[in-house]
């Protein structure tokens, strides 16, 4: 097999390797919000190298008229109690929400991705992929430490220009990484662990592109916001390409209690990606002062239908069609789209 080390992941463009995923967009030297994005990441360093203080071209590129973030993916966007609140309150609502799906990213790679791409450094599950693997992650690895400053970065462009507190510390660990730290704590056996930390790690490096693509896609929200979601998954269709390989290249030489133990972990690393983490929203409405806000969120909370964020799935049903194991997996694939 042939990681893709250098090309498509990258901002260049080009078609990734893996599954035929799709051509990615070339870097655009005359889109001022993705200039802006890139500079503001670059220029990071050298005012903390020179202590040196001055206003992000990023603020520059601020649409105050602008969400934040889409009213279509806020689960109570249609609740009467939303509906009723005034133009501020709901204004508050969709900027938080920016903020967690920002921390949500960010929760999810340091806590789940960066601890994988640990095992596989060392190649702990014995692929047989050599070195040509060990650069890749190594390289994946800088990447996520970047994607990290592009969302913190963005949150404090929206804290500053909103005038709005709104930090990080107020919320709870994004529910993605919270389930992954269940997971841990309850695995009992010698190697339990590392087996559900690949199979979170696949899930999140191969839907990871689906959940930015919520906001990516989304034409009327903050071009700051889109731009940084756009730019985050170019890295991101490249290490799904590694993921997807890897995955299928431990899998094979795994025994089958352990495959089992794999399928397991990695269904349930699917529901926990595509779910609604209700317990930042309940957090979300005391910290703006909804009045019914907690009433609201408990009811679309107990709605089947709203309990997940994460629909496409048609990445990771093509890796379980590939290692032919769509009939052994514990997932419902009817819930999903797979297309």
């Amino acid at each position: 097999m042939s990681l893709d080390l250098h090309g498509t992941g990258h901002g260049r463009g080009g078609e990734v390797n893996g599954g035929g995923r799709a051509e990615l967009p070339a870097y655009d030297p005359q889109d001022p919000v993705e200039n802006a994005v890139i500079g503001r990441l670059s220029g990071n360093w050298h005012r903390r190298a020179a202590v040196k203080r001055q206003e992000p071209v990023l603020d520059d590129l601020f649409e105050p008229d602008r969400p934040d973030y889409p009213d279509s993916l806020l689960p109570f966007h249609d609740h009467p109690t939303y509906r009723a609140l005034d133009d501020e309150t709901r204004a508050k609502l969709r900027a938080w929400a920016w903020i967690a799906f920002n921390k949500n990213v960010m929760d999810i790679e340091q806590h789940v991705v960066n601890p994988g791409f640990g095992l596989l450094m060392t190649d702990v599950f014995d692929t047989g992929l050599g070195e040509t693997m060990t650069v890749a992650v190594t390289q994946a690895m800088v990447d996520e430490q970047y994607h990290t400053l592009m969302h913190l970065n963005a949150s404090a462009v929206t804290r500053r220009r909103r005038g709005w507190r709104m930090p990080d510390s107020a919320l709870p660990l994004g529910y993605k990484a919270r389930r992954y730290g269940q997971r841990m704590a309850l695995a009992s056996e010698a190697g339990h662990r590392e087996i559900d930390t690949l199979a979170y790690t696949t899930v999140a490096e191969i839907s990871i592109n689906a959940y930015l693509d919520l906001i990516a896609d989304n034409e009327v929200i903050q071009p700051i916001n889109r731009t940084t979601a756009a730019l985050h998954n170019r890295d991101e269709h490249c290490h799904a390409s590694i993921a997807d390989e890897i995955a299928k290249a431990a899998y094979a030489r795994l025994a089958p209690p352990r495959r089992d133990l794999f399928l397991a972990a990695l269904a349930d690393g699917m529901e926990a990606f595509a779910a609604n983490d209700f317990r930042t929203w309940h957090r979300i409405v005391d910290l703006v002062g909804v009045e019914g806000g907690r009433n609201m969120v408990l009811d679309v909370e107990h709605d089947a239908s709203r309990r997940r964020l994460l629909q496409d799935f048609g990445a990771l049903h093509r890796l379980c069609d590939e290692m032919e194991v769509l009939d052994r997996i514990p997932f419902d694939w009817s819930t999903v789209s797979t297309g």
